[in-house]
């Protein structure tokens, strides 16, 4: 009864699904800054974007939030460095909400806030059994 009422069975998934949120989030987040790494005019659009509210050196932040966000989903999807990506995934997505969500409410906030939990998430609990941690440095 227990096992059916709590679903424990359910828990011989964890390391799939586990690797299922890596590879949806890291993809997203590749997919997302795509544009702005092989198109110098969307680059120019993030960085008036991010001028519009106030960011300092908006070019600088521009580039760094890319790149950042570039990283974290490839590694997101290798399994790499993950604890390290986690953090660097929440800090860029807690900057988002401070500087870009905060004005609209929650419902804006809602993708960067899912975003700064699923990086707690994987920093805290490392990449899991498929993954390039668990290979190379056995973490």
């Amino acid at each position: 009864m227990r096992k059916v009422l709590f679903l424990t069975s359910l828990s011989r998934w964890s390391e799939q699904s586990l690797l299922l949120v890596r590879l949806l989030v890291g993809a997203f987040l590749v997919w997302g800054v795509s544009d702005n790494l092989f198109n110098s005019s969307q680059m120019k659009e993030f960085e008036s974007f991010l001028q519009n509210y106030g960011f300092f050196k908006p070019s600088l932040m521009a580039l760094v939030s890319v790149w950042v966000q570039f990283a974290v989903g490839v590694s997101f999807v290798l399994g790499i460095f993950i604890r390290w990506a986690g953090l660097l995934c929440s800090v860029n997505f807690i900057i988002a909400i401070i500087m870009v969500d905060s004005d609209s409410g929650i419902r804006a906030s809602f993708p960067s806030a899912c975003l700064v939990v699923i990086g707690i998430y994987l920093a805290t609990h490392g990449a899991g059994r498929f993954s390039l941690d668990r290979k190379l440095f056995n973490s």
